[in-house]
């Protein structure tokens, strides 16, 4: 049986919540759940941004949400990176997990508020599970991929979902400083 794509993004966002409660409660398995989290986040964000956002802006309306959903990813995409460079035994781990923490649980309480009931609304069953099957094959792709690691393609894709103008003639620096705020 297919899955629906909105059941899908929100059977991850119920495993980050899990894993984030794991890593605030646990702090001896930080060195090894750390790893886990960052691959999730990542190829959980890099699925929608590749499937599912432009989906959600041109078949369920939501341009202007969709705009704002990337420029969170790539501030997680920030974070995570932060992450990675802090010792998880130390006490800037702590900090970094909460401030990580926090802009995932903003942006996955604004999603499923605004963006998942319109694609359930507005998409038929049919599509969302078409959506689903795609969204799960991107996720899988992008399994292992680690944060700021983006092609060419992605940070394309990435501009469309923000809406900006002329980034089929920019390089790929130019895209990332236009995508990821640097």
């Amino acid at each position: 049986m297919p899955f629906d794509v909105v059941d899908l993004i929100m059977q991850d966002h119920r495993e980050a919540e899990r894993l984030f409660n794991e890593l605030e409660t646990r702090p001896d398995k930080r060195l090894n759940l750390t790893p886990v989290l960052t691959t999730l986040l990542i190829a959980h964000s890099r699925a929608e941004e590749a499937e599912v956002y432009p989906v959600a802006r041109e078949e369920a309306d939501e341009a202007d949400e969709i705009a704002h959903s990337q420029e969170e990813h790539a501030q997680v995409d920030e974070l995570l990176k932060r992450l990675a460079g802090v010792d998880p035994e130390s006490p800037k781990f702590g900090q970094v997990l909460t401030e990580l923490a926090e802009a995932v649980n903003r942006h996955v309480q604004e999603e499923e508020a605004i963006v998942l009931p319109a694609l359930a609304e507005r998409l038929s069953d049919a599509r969302r599970a078409e959506l689903g099957e795609a969204f799960a094959a991107s996720r899988k792709l992008h399994l292992g991929e680690q944060p700021g690691e983006l092609t060419k393609e992605e940070l394309r894709a990435q501009a469309r979902n923000l809406g900006l103008a002329g980034a089929s003639g920019m390089s790929k620096e130019q895209l990332k400083r236009k995508t990821m705020g640097s």
